[in-house]
């Protein structure tokens, strides 16, 4: 019986099965991601990496949401870069991943600790309008490769995450691609970061794109200075960099943790 070598990777909680090596057509890529991370019944994890050699100091890197659908991660491109790393894939600390949104740079900082430049933010729509759920005052609207909203909150750990995160990832003020939504509190300077995230359709431990675009839209909000300490709801910590330009944002690098779980292997 043919078999497919297979990692299970962190990426401060945003869990992922990681592939390389085997070709695999897109079709065959998005039947693999619904197979291998549906919870409770396979290996599980919030989405699938597939991970090859892209040329001298190249690494390329595709990811698929467990629905299937093939988007752009920050936290997926950074389990990537430690995984590529740290079997010999590229040979040294820093290099460049090849995504969805191009080209970016990552350098390995410490063990299992990847900083990656992210794509500029062209604008972030501040006080963005719409009719919202109850409760919700005030929503920031942008792009870190994926459509984020940013909700600040009164208390985070009593907001209803994954009851107004549905409710918001599809709200028609975000387009027909719905968006992911990011619920926001500034507590002794840390910006604490719960993130309901749509091709997952519930919330996370973390997201890499969210946590981005929590730090660009406090920034621009006023809320926050950069670097910018965050925390995700799995208790793992992150800080971004950023230069504001404009009505968005450049220079943007995140750094956070990114860890092999384990190996193993499944019938192909």
């Amino acid at each position: 019986m043919q078999k497919i070598a297979f990692w299970k990777m962190s990426g401060a909680g945003n869990d992922f099965v990681l592939l390389s090596g085997r070709k695999h057509s897109s079709a065959a890529l998005k039947k693999l991601a619904l197979r291998l991370c549906a919870p409770k019944t396979a290996v599980g994890a919030d989405g699938l990496l597939y991970v090859n050699k892209a040329g001298a100091g190249r690494v390329s890197v595709r990811y698929l949401n467990r629905d299937g659908s093939e988007v752009f991660c920050g936290n997926g491109s950074r389990c990537a870069a430690w995984w590529a790393y740290r079997t010999g894939l590229a040979g040294k600390k820093e290099f460049s991943l090849v995504t969805r949104k191009g080209v970016l740079p990552v350098k390995i900082t410490a063990v299992e600790s990847v900083r990656m430049r992210m794509p500029d933010v062209c604008a972030v729509a501040l006080r963005f309008k719409g009719k919202y759920p109850a409760g919700v005052k005030l929503v920031h609207f942008l792009d870190t490769g994926v459509p984020h909203a940013v909700v600040p909150v009164g208390d985070i750990e009593k907001t209803d995450v994954r009851g107004l995160g549905r409710a918001l990832r599809r709200n028609r003020a975000f387009g027909p691609g719905g968006t992911n939504v990011n619920f926001v509190k500034v507590r002794a300077g840390r910006v604490l970061v719960r993130t309901y995230e749509r091709g997952v359709e519930d919330e996370t431990l973390a997201c890499g794109t969210g946590i981005t675009a929590s730090a660009v839209a406090l920034v621009l909000a006023g809320a926050v200075k950069p670097p910018v300490r965050l925390l995700a709801r799995s208790g793992e910590k992150f800080r971004v960099w950023l230069t504001p330009s404009g009505a968005g944002a450049c220079g943007i690098f995140l750094q956070g943790p990114a860890k092999i779980v384990f190996k193993g292997d499944i019938p192909a």
